[in-house]
């Protein structure tokens, strides 16, 4: 089962308390495909370490816990 799929609907996010930056909003968007942490690390030249580090600051941003949360997030939001 795909990320995508365990999507739940949201009405309107959660406005974030801070800004997300540019690679925050990359990682998002990887978020929402049905890859590995370490896939989308590789994809990014980066370790898998560097992109937990940003998947935690992603989440605490948007105060969720979850992919597929972060993920319904950025539909709702119109991020994707």
């Amino acid at each position: 089962m795909s990320t995508l799929e365990l999507v739940r609907p949201v009405a309107a996010p959660a406005p974030v308390a801070e800004p997300l930056t540019r690679r925050e909003l990359v990682v998002l968007e990887h978020l929402s495909e049905d890859v590995t942490l370490e896939e989308i690390a590789t994809t990014l030249f980066v370790t898998r370490n560097t992109i937990k580090s940003q998947v935690r600051s992603l989440y605490r941003k948007l105060g969720v816990s979850t992919r597929a949360d972060a993920v319904a997030w950025a539909y709702a939001a119109g991020l994707r």
